[in-house]
């Protein structure tokens, strides 16, 4: 009985390279039915005190050709489980430095604002390192000898037993060897996976991995009364009550919620009208360590009667944070100097005038309060 070669692939030394895995005796007895294969070029089955047969060598091949397919297929599902993760986290990356920008709204009496939701530069992530206490056996092979093992995804092989799979810890994983963070928040290992947290009054996004914040006051879920305005925070929210300010000899009515305008004064009463015009209310929300400097909101005169228009910051509250530069002949605009680390409540009044030959022809005042959240998103 014989068999005759066919397959070009088997080369002087190829099976003393590939199958370095079995015994010196088997090495020895391969290549001497190589070299029968070469002056022949027939197999013969001579016995096994010759050489191996056809069929032997064949079955051989094939156990290694099985061996080498197990660890390709498990080296393929490693090698796109971290290109998935590195492809997560550069798209968060990619999304968080895309939060620098504002959005710009105006309201009625010609106020225009920049909500200044911006992310900042600092990471306030956390990682829950207690990795459950699981192992699993893993997927061995036995040939000629020796054992070959692999692990499923999200385990890797023990280091004290080669037959069991211990758990990866992602969180700890990328927190060690990447820049950017596996979760915005908190990182929880679970066995064989991972999975993110966000804080109270957020909700985790539809990448499994960054965090929304929950505006109560659209949902309603919030307990302000009817005479207080709900103001969505980063987090959270507050329930604030909108008082009119006192000022010499002048009353003031309140317009709209965020808004009042003085009383009529008499002709002669000079504190009354030097009092302002109008006081309005705005309450901004911002996230922690915000990148500084950077532009809150602008403020701008509806109409101008006079021929100057002054911009300024009453008093000394905010001058820590705060100052007003002019970014047009009718605009004025509110600057944060500083970076604020929260939780932290913020206040700063700014004083519109507007003047005719150096007279002053009313005051417009508007009271900022900033609230910053605790965490940087």
């Amino acid at each position: 009985m014989e068999s005759r070669i066919n397959d070009s692939s088997l080369k002087d030394g190829w099976h003393t390279e590939r199958l370095n895995g079995l015994p010196a005796s088997y090495i020895l007895t391969l290549s001497q039915c190589w070299q029968h294969v070469e002056r022949n070029g027939t197999w013969q089955q001579r016995g096994h005190n010759d050489c191996w047969c056809g069929q032997e060598l064949q079955n051989t091949l094939r156990q290694v050709q099985k061996l080498l397919s197990s660890h390709q297929t498990s080296f393929q599902q490693s090698l796109r489980s971290v290109h998935k993760k590195l492809s997560l986290l550069q798209n968060n990356t990619v999304k968080q430095s895309k939060l620098n920008t504002g959005k710009q709204s105006t309201i009625r009496d010609g106020t225009e604002y920049n909500n200044a939701s911006v992310a900042a530069s600092a990471s306030s992530s956390s990682y829950s390192s207690q990795p459950p206490n699981t192992t699993r056996p893993s997927r061995c092979i036995e040939f000629l000898g020796s054992s070959h093992c692999t692990c499923e995804q999200g385990y890797s092989i023990s280091r004290l037993d080669t037959k069991l799979c211990t758990d990866l810890d992602e969180c700890e994983l990328y927190r060690r060897t990447q820049p950017g963070r596996l979760c915005l928040h908190t990182c929880v290992n679970t066995a064989g996976s991972f999975f993110c947290q966000c804080p109270s009054g957020y909700s985790l996004a539809r990448d499994s991995r960054s965090c929304h914040d929950i505006d109560e006051c659209v949902r309603g879920a919030h307990n302000c009364s009817r005479g207080q305005v709900c103001v969505n925070t980063h987090g959270g929210h507050r329930c604030v009550e909108v008082e009119c300010p006192r000022f010499r000899n002048a009353t003031y009515m309140k317009t709209s919620a965020l808004r009042c305008d003085r009383n009529p004064c008499l002709q002669e009463d000079k504190a009354c009208l030097q009092a302002p015009l109008s006081v309005n209310f705005h309450f901004m929300s911002v996230v922690s360590n915000m990148t500084a400097p950077t532009v809150l909101f602008r403020l701008s005169a509806a109409r101008v009667l006079g021929d100057t228009l002054r911009f300024g910051l009453m008093g000394n509250r905010g001058v820590q944070y705060f100052t007003i530069q002019r970014s047009g002949r009718q605009t004025g605009q509110l600057v944060l100097i500083n970076s604020v680390q929260g939780p932290a409540t913020l206040q700063a009044n700014i004083e519109m005038s507007e003047l005719e030959k150096k007279v002053l022809l009313g005051r417009y005042v508007t009271k900022v309060t900033l609230f910053v959240s605790p965490y940087n998103f």
